[in-house]
């Protein structure tokens, strides 16, 4: 049992070098919070609707959220209220049945408002599109500022699609549709 014990001690980590697709992800985090803070001058609020996907999406979306992405250190959150949002981030086809519900969380977000189609299925119907349930990606119902591709896009596709967001220069139009 010593032996075992002293052995363990003795051994050096069995961990690996960082790969560089991962040094990566974190300088487009970085570049993704200088660029909210001087878009916006503060962090950027994302709240995500899935509107009918098969939760592929939303599993990299979570991967966000994870310890080595970790969205939250950078200023980029999350939120539960269309109110409180920058950013309506649409998953998934859009079903007749979360039409009405899509239009009224882009109607309660405060201008300036972004949508970002993050998906195969959210930017053109994927393979729902011939659905007679399905209305097409998000495109159909609302304006969108930025399409990400990807069955599904990984973490960061995802980044460098809110990147490419607040790099776009400020387009006016109407709030409504």
């Amino acid at each position: 049992m010593r032996q075992m014990l002293l052995q363990g001690l003795l051994r050096r980590p069995l961990t690996e070098k960082l790969p560089d697709a991962e040094t990566e992800s974190v300088a487009l985090l970085h570049e993704l919070d200088i660029a909210a803070q001087r878009r916006l001058g503060r962090s950027l609020a994302i709240r995500m609707v899935d509107a009918g996907s098969c939760n592929g999406c939303e599993l990299e979306i979570q991967a966000l959220g994870n310890p080595f992405y970790d969205l939250e250190r950078f200023g980029l959150r999350f939120v539960a209220s269309p109110r409180h949002a920058d950013v309506l981030l649409v998953t998934g086809p859009v079903t007749r049945n979360m039409h009405a519900a899509l239009l009224r969380t882009h109607a309660a977000m405060p201008s300036p408002k972004w949508v970002v189609a993050a998906g195969g299925c959210a930017c053109n119907g994927g393979l729902f599109a011939a659905s007679p349930h399905c209305m097409g990606g998000a495109g159909a119902v609302l304006p969108v500022d930025v399409t990400i591709a990807g069955c599904p896009p990984t973490p960061p596709d995802l980044l460098r699609g809110l990147l490419a967001l607040l790099r776009r220069p400020p387009v006016s139009r109407r709030t409504g549709r």
